[in-house]
């Protein structure tokens, strides 16, 4: 008996240690600040991006299998209200869904200009201008033909074979004609890939180059991507 007595005293010490290490906090209500908040409430860009974003897009902006987000001249090319539209709606066409509350999503409005604002405070960088950058939207209609000569002159020692072969009916039912706009236009540096002013040499693309070999690509594409194609079908 003396022996269990002993042994229990030896272990108050040791319990008033254990239970000292709870003093720090204080008695009372919970303090907001320390709570999780709830998802519409979250305002910072940081968490925001990582819950949202960074599955396609990666972490830093760069290097996933979704548009190159933090490639300086995408921010250059593209306005804050296409930004918007494709965060809120989704962009047809490709596997970007909709965010916004109101096309069902989860994010605010709020919540979108916070990741308009942070994209454009990481990544925009002013020395990089639009003044000689096609447009964003096409202005005028493609033509298919010379769309085919200036890809095949600048585009098909890359892109006509293997893993970067971007005529095969199934890569082109994965992305839209604008997102194929904004890749010739702004590039894939995190990819290698040139923008219109890299492509050739003292060459640079128009904006009705570029139109021509989206409508092109645009006339390679299927709607039953890996089923038989039929000789002609509807274009998206």
């Amino acid at each position: 008996m003396k022996f269990t007595a002993r042994a229990i005293l030896s272990l108050v010490p040791l319990a008033l240690l254990v239970g000292s290490l709870g003093c720090d906090r204080k008695i009372g209500p919970p303090n907001d600040q320390e709570e999780l908040m709830r998802p519409e409430n979250v305002a910072s860009f940081d968490p925001l991006y990582k819950q949202n974003c960074s599955a396609c897009h990666a972490d830093n902006g760069s290097g996933g299998p979704a548009l190159d987000l933090a490639n300086p001249k995408y921010q250059a090319l593209v306005d804050d209200a296409s930004l918007r539209r494709w965060i809120t709606s989704g962009m047809p066409g490709t596997q970007m869904p909709a965010f916004g509350e109101s096309a069902g999503g989860f994010l605010t409005p709020q919540q979108v200009d916070v990741l308009i604002a942070g994209m454009r405070a990481r990544w925009y960088q002013k020395d990089h201008g639009t003044a000689d950058m096609p447009h964003y939207f096409p202005s005028t209609e493609g033509n298919v033909e010379h769309g085919q000569n200036i890809f095949r002159v600048s585009c098909s020692s890359c892109h006509q074979k293997g893993q970067r072969k971007i005529t095969d009916p199934s890569y082109l039912s994965l992305v839209s004609d604008q997102s194929l706009r904004s890749m010739v236009i702004a590039g894939r540096p995190d990819l290698g890939h040139p923008d219109w002013n890299q492509v050739r040499r003292g060459h640079p693309l128009t904006d009705q180059d570029v139109s021509d070999v989206i409508a092109y690509l645009h006339l390679l594409r299927s709607d039953t991507p890996g089923q038989p194609y039929p000789e002609t079908s509807i274009k998206r």
